[in-house]
């Protein structure tokens, strides 16, 4: 496994949610040699770049120019996390351009500059499950992600698989990944997030009803993965010259909704009172009832580290993040 204190680190998307977590666990492992690109725009996400060391910043449409000019230098590493992650979203000729032709360009640039190059793909590409949810190259063909943004990123897998880049560089299927960092995302941040607010404000929690007959209110399920365990996965398996291909990023367990809404009530020692709501239409057709990772292969690339458990991460993010207002690294 490569040291990544002295190499030179490219992180796009870094005021995101997972990119500037990476930055963080990057920053405690004493890397700084980072350049940093993401879309600040009207956002509030510059707020999570704020505690974090890094050696550059520029706005992402400049940095495939600059790279093509050769005015940024080679990098040992590029962590590509940037990319519009929002599952309602319709503009597909937006998401083509953002997610894919962006994400072609940058890795073609990495291979030929010798680059390690890790990309986030995501669990959207396996549609509703019926198909399987395996991170083998072989499969991928068979998936129907449910939402153009899962297109979108199954697109580059597909591309990636074709031109034979998989031996060479890693994609990461992100299951559902929660934790500090994510408040800018509005209605696209975690149920952790939103039911702690909504807790404090009505001492409630408001949960989708089932609209399948095999799966009860409250219990659709999803493996949710901590961000502090997401980002150790991430950094492992750049740092693994053999690990190349797509890998599940999961804790390898499915939670119903109502365990994790349980969580959050424990954390604020609060009664439990669930409410559940009618699911908007627009989401109806195209609602994974059940995600699970299978990481078989994360483990087979040599990641032995024991997950937290949800409810103690669920208490962590709570207690230390969301109540205080605090971002990873304040």
């Amino acid at each position: 496994m490569k040291n990544l204190t002295d190499q030179r680190i490219l992180v796009t998307g870094g005021a995101g949610f997972i990119g500037s977590a990476l930055i963080w666990e990057l920053n405690r492992r004493g890397c700084e040699q980072l350049v940093v690109t993401d879309f600040l725009g009207e956002t509030e996400k510059w707020r999570n770049l704020t505690p974090l060391r890094f050696a550059d910043y520029l706005e992402a449409d400049d940095l495939l120019p600059r790279l093509n000019a050769n005015t940024l230098g080679n990098f040992d590493l590029v962590l590509h996390l940037g990319a519009c992650s929002a599952t309602t979203e319709r503009n597909a000729t937006y998401l083509i351009r953002n997610n894919f032709e962006y994400t072609k360009e940058l890795a073609a640039w990495s291979l030929a500059h010798k680059a390690r190059f890790v990309y986030a793909s995501s669990a959207a590409t396996y549609g509703d499950g019926s198909a399987g949810m395996s991170d083998l190259e072989p499969d991928i063909e068979k998936f129907r992600p449910l939402n153009m943004y899962g297109y979108s990123k199954h697109l580059f897998d597909l591309y990636a698989k074709k031109h034979g880049f998989l031996n060479q560089i890693v994609g990461l299927k992100y299951f559902n990944v929660f934790g500090p960092n994510e408040n800018h995302k509005g209605d696209m941040r975690s149920l952790v997030n939103k039911a702690c607010a909504q807790v404090l404000q009505t001492g409630k929690i408001q949960l989708f009803k089932s609209y399948r007959p095999d799966y009860r209110d409250g219990e659709q399920k999803r493996d949710f993965l901590y961000i502090k365990d997401a980002v150790k996965m991430t950094l492992h398996l750049a740092t693994t010259p053999a690990a190349n291909g797509l890998f599940n990023l999961g804790s390898g367990e499915a939670h119903t909704w109502i365990e994790l809404a349980t969580a959050v009530f424990k954390a604020l020692e609060c009664e439990p009172k669930i409410e559940f709501i009618e699911m908007p239409d627009v989401l109806r057709g195209k609602y994974q009832y059940f995600t699970q990772a299978d990481i078989t292969k994360l483990r087979s690339a040599g990641f032995k580290e024991r997950f937290v458990q949800l409810s103690d991460s669920v208490a962590d993010y709570v207690k230390n993040y969301l109540v205080p207002d605090r971002k990873l690294g304040e």
